[in-house]
């Protein structure tokens, strides 16, 4: 039986063109299945055939888990202190084996065993397919559709598949049987039965690649995307840099008569790209992104990473975009917030702020009007920098002298350290579970807990626009606060 053991391997082996280690890994899994069927439970079995004689072993294993993780599986796990009463020096990870009655090929079945074995040459084959492939580089995967599997279409590059989800698809494309099809690789996720690499027409990756391929200058490094933002089938927009000073990106990206740009637009459903000079200046980047329209002044909040832009009443339409998808790209583009505003708009917006300031100024500090009007108009917009920017600057200001700074800078410390044992307080009327909550921090708590906030189901109850109006945090902090307090409703 071993020596026909051995003449099966080597036929397999030569049949299917695999190396026989594949052929000895699949017949010891069949061996091992058949030991387990036999047995019962969720044993774990390991068989060990002698690649020379044929002859083979088989160990019924426990897999050594920590102490406090306990038990999972207790027909194949083991306790590490109790491994170690048998083994000294064995580790967490390790594994006890014990020796255990062989089974024959022949109790197995030989129908059972060749099934067994042929599947795991296929899974081989499939593998060693994909590395190949995978070996290439590629990273746009070119092939023509196969087949359509619940709403995903199956490409096919020659004996290897992808699967491009309906949800990277482009919206209102229309593919069939048999059409020729391009699609950036997205993942490989070698767990999945079906096709393991997986594929996105809609992703920015995508468009990317696609300017690779016809922009010559990218891949000989003279020119670099930067990034990237999509509305699949619609519009995108592509920040560009050039690495040599001949050389225009713009330009360059667009081609002779727009033939670069337009063969990506081709392939995309016409879908319409802006192409921007990217800057290291994130406010000039942002500028550039917004075109076509025109900025006026831009006010950039680098606490908020956020910025104000201001155009006419002209451009409004023009840099919001139809459903507001041109400052939306650009927002995506830069990874900056960007708040589109009219002139009369930023100036209420700046009155109000100065205002909110003055106030400020004049109740902590206790000084009058005409002082916190000299501290706003010098640029200080908090009690902190009054309280910790350098002497030297402050004394420059013409209406102060040394002794009007240096009891400016104790009145906002002395004011400042008020504020924090306030805070404390109201931090410590709040429960342990809202503090533990990830994404707030002791400022955020103290607004809460003024507005009547303690706990995190307090949190929960609370509507994204009441959350953003008690704590001061943007739409998308506040809907992603709220899902994190809910989260405890769903899982007890």
């Amino acid at each position: 039986m071993n020596r026909e053991m051995l003449m099966l391997v080597d036929a397999i082996a030569r049949e299917k063109s695999v190396e026989r280690e594949v052929v000895f890994g699949a017949v010891e899994a069949a061996l091992a299945s058949a030991t387990k069927k036999l047995h019962g439970g969720e044993i774990d079995v390991r068989v060990s055939v002698d690649r020379e004689t044929g002859d083979y072993e088989t160990f019924r294993r426990w897999h050594v888990v920590p102490n406090e993780a306990g038990l999972q599986i207790p027909d194949a796990e083991v306790l590490l202190f109790e491994a170690q009463e048998q083994i000294a020096d064995i580790e967490v990870d390790d594994y006890i084996e014990e020796p255990i009655e062989s089974v024959t090929i022949g109790r197995i079945g030989a129908q059972a065993a060749k099934q067994v074995i042929l599947q795991k040459i296929r899974d081989a084959e499939r593998e060693q397919l994909l590395t190949d492939f995978l070996s290439r580089g590629d990273k746009i995967f070119v092939g023509s559709v196969k087949r359509l599997d619940k709403g995903d279409i199956i490409v096919e590059s020659g004996r290897v598949e992808g699967r491009l989800r309906r949800s990277e698809m482009i919206p209102k494309e229309n593919l069939r049987i048999g059409d020729r099809v391009r699609a950036v690789i997205l993942e490989v996720d070698a767990t999945l039965r079906g096709p393991q690499i997986i594929l996105s027409r809609s992703a920015p990756a995508f468009m990317i690649e696609l300017f690779a391929l016809e922009v010559p200058e990218i891949e000989q490094g003279l020119l670099e995307i930067k990034s990237c933002a999509r509305d699949p089938g619609s519009r995108a927009k592509i920040a560009v840099v050039s690495h040599d000073r001949r050389v225009d990106p713009i330009g360059t990206c667009v081609g002779v008569r727009g033939s670069r740009v337009n063969a990506v637009t081709n392939e995309l459903a016409g879908e319409r790209v802006d192409i921007v000079l990217w800057s290291e200046d994130p406010a000039q980047f942002v500028i550039g992104a917004l075109a076509p329209a025109n900025v006026q002044s831009i006010v950039v909040d680098e606490e908020r990473h956020a910025m104000d832009v201001v155009v006419d009443e002209e451009n409004l339409a023009i840099a919001i975009g139809r459903g507001g998808q041109n400052v939306r790209l650009a927002s995506e583009m830069t990874g900056w917030r960007i708040n589109i505003m009219s002139a009369e708009e930023s100036e209420a917006k700046q009155n109000e702020e100065s205002d909110a300031l003055r106030k400020l100024f004049v109740e902590k500090l206790d000084v009058d009007v005409e002082v916190a009007d000299i501290l706003i108009a010098e640029g200080f917009t908090s009690l902190e920098e009054v309280a910790y920017v350098p002497m030297q600057e402050m004394l420059e200001i013409e209406s102060f002298d040394e002794e009007t700074v240096t009891e400016l800078r104790t009145r906002a410390k002395d004011a400042l350290l008020t504020m924090d044992i306030m805070r404390e307080e109201k931090v410590d009327k709040v429960s342990q579970d809202l503090r533990d909550l990830e994404g707030l921090d002791a400022e955020i708590i103290a607004r809460l807990s003024d507005g009547g906030v303690n706990t995190r189901d307090d949190l929960a109850d609370l509507a994204v626009d009441e959350l953003t109006e008690l704590s001061g945090i943007d739409e998308e902090h506040a809907k992603t606060l709220i899902m994190k307090a809910r989260e405890h409703w769903f899982t007890t």
